[in-house]
């Protein structure tokens, strides 16, 4: 048996054991080839009520588990992650859209996510505290119960199993609501992992929903912490309703990354950062180059050799050929993006290549002859478009790079890695790579951003992972009751 057997999955949910969706099941669609590929169950608001209430029933137990057992469960789904890995990348192709390099690499961090889990069980859960009475003083992080996961399309795998790993290693039970577009890579893998790897029934429900499972989770009263990857604007709104609800949100959010190209930068190696950094999966990355600020003296050149390269990059099937670009997820991605890039033609900019689309393949995009307000340049585009806008000092550089209302990543490249990082001062933003383009995640880094690209870093390394999924309770002890004057 595959570790997901189409018998299991097929217009379920999970919560807890496999379950008929209450809300019907959807297709599972491949966008590369617009075929039916799988259909899963699709979650309505009673399917959350349910799992919500079946997840708040089975923390207590969970969280007393010693951390031992809670570490082998994370060490069991790493290796499992490992073990179908090629099976498990072949989800991710043909639902995601995605390279097999990229659908690796994906594979590759779950495993990572589970094992740096797994050593979050035993880490230290404390600190004694000084009291000016005769008691001990204490304070120790202890789980928040439930955990309610809200993960996106594009990455559906490590954007997921980043925050489902943590929160169960830390004792607390989860709510994944995928989204349905890739349900299969990005739930229905992590629910039969965590099924074989031996998680007890009802610490782990996944769940695909449209918006309306989204408010349930979100609104749930058993559900006090939300984690959720997706864009701004859905954002702003989980934001809204958990502070209305007086719940703590985790929220990783858009970007519009810059990548500054100083004048002593290699140009061959700069260019090629450039490339990955706005191109790498048709550009449905929240950390992707949305902005190449390049020096003045070297504009020219660099616009050249990056239309030639990605005039010269093979778009097409990732599941029959090689590629370096896949399919844009839907319509509507593509037409969004192909508007941002007509209406920043219209306003003057020029069209150094691409611009075209077939199907749902729209061809790397490599724009310039900019003005700060066109469409493509000023927005999170998500798509393989790259515009290039000059500057002339240092100065200028940081100001363009800070004029937007994101600040996830920073990519400055330059020969001179002090002045690369005396520049990355002036920038605001929750991610610097110097000579490197603005796309990397690790699962033992901080990750997230600053403005409104979210709250900061909420994923990943122990800290952050500690903070976000725990509490902290203040406690004393001593030998005697304390006695009052009342």
């Amino acid at each position: 048996m595959t570790l997901m057997d189409a018998k299991i999955w097929a217009g379920s949910i999970f919560n807890g054991e496999w379950a008929t969706s209450r809300a019907g099941d959807a297709p599972v669609m491949e966008p590369a080839t617009g075929n039916e590929i799988g259909r899963v169950g699709l979650a309505g608001p009673e399917d959350v009520t349910a799992s919500a209430v079946r997840a708040y029933e089975a923390r207590r137990a969970w969280a007393a588990a010693t951390f031992e057992e809670r570490a082998a469960v994370l060490r069991r789904a790493g290796r499992l992650f490992e073990e179908h890995a090629e099976e498990i990348q072949g989800w991710l192709i043909r639902e995601a859209g995605s390279i097999p390099g990229k659908a690796a690499f994906e594979a590759a961090v779950a495993a990572s996510e589970c094992y740096e889990a797994a050593a979050l069980a035993s880490q230290p859960s404390g600190e004694l505290l000084p009291t000016a009475r005769p008691r001990l003083s204490l304070a120790r992080r202890v789980p928040v119960g439930v955990v309610g996961v809200i993960a996106p399309f594009n990455f559906p795998l490590i954007l997921a199993i980043r925050s489902v790993a943590p929160a169960l290693a830390l004792g607390n039970s989860v709510v994944l609501k995928p989204d349905p577009r890739t349900a299969v890579s990005g739930g229905v893998s992590i629910a039969r992992v965590f099924e074989e790897a031996g998680l007890p029934p009802g610490v782990l429900h996944m769940l695909p929903g449209g918006p309306g499972a989204g408010e349930a989770l979100v609104a749930d009263p058993r559900v006090p912490v939300i984690s959720f990857t997706g864009s701004t604007v859905a954002g702003r709104k989980v934001g809204e309703m958990c502070g209305r609800l007086l719940k703590r949100a985790h929220l990783e959010l858009g970007g519009n990354s810059a990548l500054i190209v100083l004048d002593d930068a290699d140009l061959d190696l700069a260019v090629s950062a450039a490339a990955w950094g706005s191109f790498f999966h048709q550009g449905q990355i929240c950390m992707t180059t949305g902005r190449h600020l390049v020096h003045s003296s070297l504009q020219e050149e660099y616009v050249a050799r990056l239309a030639a390269k990605a005039d010269h990059m093979p778009v097409g099937d990732p599941a029959t050929g090689q590629v370096a670009l896949g399919p844009l997820i839907d319509e509507r991605q593509r037409d969004k993006v192909h508007a941002l890039v007509t209406g920043s033609v219209e306003a003057g900019a020029r069209l150094a290549a691409g611009g075209t689309y077939e199907g749902l393949f729209y061809r790397p995009t490599v724009l310039t002859d900019l003005t700060a307000d066109a469409p493509a340049y000023a927005n999170e585009v998500f798509g393989p478009v790259a515009p290039v806008m000059p500057f002339a000092t240092i100065e200028e550089a940081a100001a363009l790079a800070g004029d937007s209302e994101y600040g996830l990543s920073l990519g400055i490249l330059t020969r001179d890695v002090m002045k690369g990082l005396a520049l990355a001062d002036l920038v605001p933003t929750g991610i610097v790579h110097i000579n490197d383009q603005t796309v990397d995640d690790e699962a033992v880094a901080p990750f997230g951003g600053v403005g409104a690209s979210g709250t900061g870093s909420r994923f990943g390394g122990g800290r952050a992972n500690v903070d976000a999924f725990t509490h902290t309770q203040w406690v004393t002890m001593q030998g005697d009751i304390a006695r009052y004057p009342f």
